[in-house]
């Protein structure tokens, strides 16, 4: 009996190297004890136990529940385990997408660079911070029904979602602390029309889908500092809803723009406003 015990527990005629290779190998980055019992034909109970031994050898670390991934030899000493954090989103947050400013950098609509990955998901929030070794996710619900305007990317064998390049603005519009506040997503929305696939008709189905009123208050506002967008001016004004909106709820904004029902900051008055909307 104690000699089942044993050999249960130790390493089969394969070595310990290679069976963490070959697990590697077929798993990818990320590992389960499924992939542990599938590529090496071990059962529930002594995949787990591998799992721990590697863990304690230090040859994995564990990135969330029942989830680990290799230690590259160069992280040991800062503590940075993935080169790559995007790939945890799917197992640690599913379902869920990548967005605002960490988006908005992916799509080139900034060159300001944020340490907090973004993230949106359909499961409960309790905190709105996860660290996880090291890397930060900053999380925001959204219900089942808003996971749209989204992409996969790949990176390496595994699937994300980001949100698309229109869905990214209008995300930060409906709440501009996603973007780093009002200012950033402003220059945002700026670099969004030289996009190769900018297209303000979708941006207004996109707002429209969402339901938040205050994306096309905001949007029409912002649109009067685009050239030639007469068109997604005027579609945002017949979009407008009841009562005002703060043009960055995180700031002091006291001065009302009525053409838009829109509450912004005083240093917004003097670059921002046409002289009509200067007027008290």
């Amino acid at each position: 009996m104690a000699d089942e015990v044993y050999q249960n527990i130790q390493d089969p005629p394969m070595g310990s190297r290679e069976r963490l290779s070959a697990v590697l190998s077929g798993a990818g980055r990320l590992i389960r004890a499924e992939d542990v019992m599938t590529i090496l034909a071990l059962d529930k109970k002594s995949a787990a136990k591998t799992l721990a031994r590697w863990y304690a050898q230090k040859r994995l670390q564990r990135v969330g529940h029942g989830l680990y991934t290799a230690i590259p030899l160069d992280a040991r000493a800062t503590g940075q385990v993935l080169e790559d954090p995007w790939i945890l989103v799917p197992s640690l947050f599913d379902a869920a997408y990548i967005g605002g400013w960490t988006a908005a950098e992916h799509w080139d609509l900034t060159e300001q660079l944020f340490r907090d990955i973004l993230v949106f998901t359909t499961k409960a929030v309790r905190a709105r911070k996860r660290n996880v070794h090291g890397i930060t996710f900053l999380l925001r619900h959204i219900q089942p029904d808003a996971l749209f305007g989204t992409r996969n990317i790949w990176r390496g064998q595994i699937k994300v979602q980001v949100s698309d390049v229109h869905r990214t603005i209008i995300d930060m519009l409906a709440d501009p602390s996603v973007g780093g506040g009002i200012r950033h997503v402003a220059d945002c929305f700026t670099a969004y029309f030289q996009h190769k696939d900018a297209n303000p008709e979708t941006l207004i189905q996109y707002a429209e889908e969402l339901g938040n009123g205050a994306v096309f208050k905001r949007m029409g506002f912002l649109a009067q500092t685009i050239p030639d967008q007469a068109v997604l001016i005027e579609a945002c004004r017949k979009r407008l809803t009841q009562g005002n909106a703060k043009l960055d709820p995180r700031l002091e904004c006291p001065r009302l723009v009525r053409a838009w029902r829109l509450w912004i900051p005083k240093t917004w008055i003097g670059a921002r406003l046409s002289a009509k909307e200067r007027r008290p």
